[in-house]
């Protein structure tokens, strides 16, 4: 026991926390608001391909800050007291491994259009246990916020968190958690990068690449989507914009980038209002060159906020998601081989969201063993703050 009284909890992985664990935790929140633009004010998808396999959905109104902008008419509800056992529903957050066994959860949002109170979580995924960590983290914590990214160098062993927004406000802040030490700092980097929100963030080679996005210009109302690549340089705190040829994506946000085989980046789906996209594209890590990919098999339809992981050095799976009507709850595999999806059913994910986490635990060699999905919305009130796992064998089983 300590001295404050507080129970010292021992996560698997050797650290020790002050604070409750729980287990696994399944539910939801049940907001009122809808997450999404109404499917009154969109019109259907209408689909036509192209020699990338890319599919536009044309809808009438989808604003990419539409979860800050819906307007809720839920009657309040009484103010919490009892301290949270587990996290909150919520979507925009971002769930990020940091070994084998332990994942980090920083931000989203929930019902009533509230950023979440508890902003940050410990998950030890041996016995699927959770610990409230904010309080554990010294230094500057990252204001709250939701279409953020948060990606993990485990050379440095540190998470950087980036962009995402707060109703109106929009940031470009790059904030780093040292998950030994446990303490928060705020970069001041050198260069230029714009407030970005819904953009995908990947590590390479100890940088990061951050492509697409919403941004604000000239006020605070999203004005449209970016289809920049920026790389932040962490030794030397500085932004730059490489030399990138190719046929590069549109402009996007709320897309998906999977790193492969250590040098290619694959860009799938997204939005740029009113259209949604479910095309693909490559960057070739080694080149800087992008390349439209040619797919073979039954594509997913287009979409935006779905979730998304690397499944071995040639697959990788796209889950849910936006499609400017409703929530999704299809899952489909990718093998970069032959350019082929392949759909897959998947009873413990039936139920449709968007804006959740997926993450790959316990890699053995060039396959991991098991997919950990959380939280995300829909399109009738819903915000989830459920984890299911999902083997990746059985997985590859089924294609």
């Amino acid at each position: 026991m300590t001295t404050s009284g507080q129970q010292e909890n021992v996560c698997p992985n050797g650290t020790v926390e002050k604070t409750t664990p729980v287990r696994k935790a399944t539910g939801q929140t049940k907001g009122g608001q809808k997450l999404f633009s109404s499917g009154a004010d969109a019109a259907k998808v209408k689909g036509t391909a192209n020699g990338a396999g890319q599919v536009q959905g044309i809808v009438g109104r989808t604003p990419p800050q539409s979860a800050a902008r819906t307007k809720s008419k839920q009657a309040k509800t009484p103010t919490q007291t009892a301290p949270l056992v587990s996290p909150s529903g919520r979507w925009g957050q971002t769930l990020c491994p940091i070994d084998a066994l332990t994942a980090i959860l920083i931000g989203g949002q929930g019902s009533r259009m509230q950023f979440c109170k508890d902003p940050m979580w410990k998950l030890c995924t041996e016995d699927m246990s959770w610990f409230a960590a904010e309080t554990l983290a010294e230094g500057p914590t990252p204001e709250a916020r939701i279409g953020h990214t948060a990606v993990y160098d485990p050379d440095s062993q540190r998470i950087f968190v980036f962009g995402g927004s707060k109703n109106k406000k929009w940031f470009n802040d790059v904030h780093i958690l040292d998950t030994q030490s446990w303490k928060w700092t705020m970069v001041e980097a050198q260069g230029k990068v714009p407030p970005l929100a819904y953009h995908s963030c990947s590590m390479f080679r100890g940088e990061l690449f951050v492509l697409g996005g919403v941004f604000p210009c000239p006020n605070p109302e999203p004005d449209g989507c970016s289809d920049s690549l920026y790389i932040f340089d962490p030794h030397l705190s500085i932004w730059y914009q490489p030399i990138v040829t190719g046929d590069k994506p549109s402009p996007r946000s709320g897309h998906s980038a999977c790193v492969i085989q250590e040098r290619k980046i694959y860009v799938f789906g997204g939005w740029d209002t009113p259209v949604c996209y479910n095309d693909m594209y490559m960057l070739d890590l080694g080149l800087m060159e992008f390349s439209a990919v040619k797919t073979t098999g039954k594509a997913p339809s287009p979409r935006s906020w779905h979730g998304s992981a690397v499944l071995s050095d040639t697959k990788f799976l796209i889950h849910g998601g936006y499609n400017g009507n409703n929530a999704l709850n299809d899952t489909f595999i990718f093998d970069i081989d032959t350019n082929s999806w392949t759909e897959v059913t998947l009873p413990q994910l039936s139920i449709p969201r968007a804006g959740h986490s997926i993450i790959t635990m316990e890699t053995d060699g060039s396959v991991s063993r098991r997919l950990l999905v959380f939280g995300g919305g829909d399109n009738e009130g819903n915000f989830y703050s459920d984890l299911t796992t999902v083997a990746v064998e059985d997985l590859l089983a089924a294609i």
